[in-house]
């Protein structure tokens, strides 16, 4: 294990930046609203609510008809997308 000496100055700097860029996230969570994927559907919750398969699910990745965030090896989509492939697929 390595230690590095700072000098107390040096550290408040870095604590003041490390908290002025806290502070910038908090702001921006607060202006976009949703700041958890709680409230993102999982892949079993949107077959659910629009009645479809796996498969028919990964079509609708594949063409782009509903847009989707994929975070390690899990997808998710926001209701508001879902809502908007609903219209979608309702006015076909």
């Amino acid at each position: 294990m390595e230690i590095i000496n700072v000098d107390a100055r040096t550290w408040e700097l870095i604590m003041k930046r490390i908290e002025a860029l806290a502070d910038k996230t908090e702001d921006l969570c607060r202006n976009t609203g949703d700041k958890s994927l709680k409230k993102w559907l999982d892949n079993q919750e949107v077959c659910q609510l629009l009645g479809i398969s796996k498969r028919t699910l990964q079509t609708y990745r594949d063409n782009g008809t509903l847009p989707y965030t994929q975070i390690n090896h899990k997808i998710y989509y926001r209701p508001q997308d879902v809502e908007q492939a609903i219209d979608k697929l309702k006015s076909k």
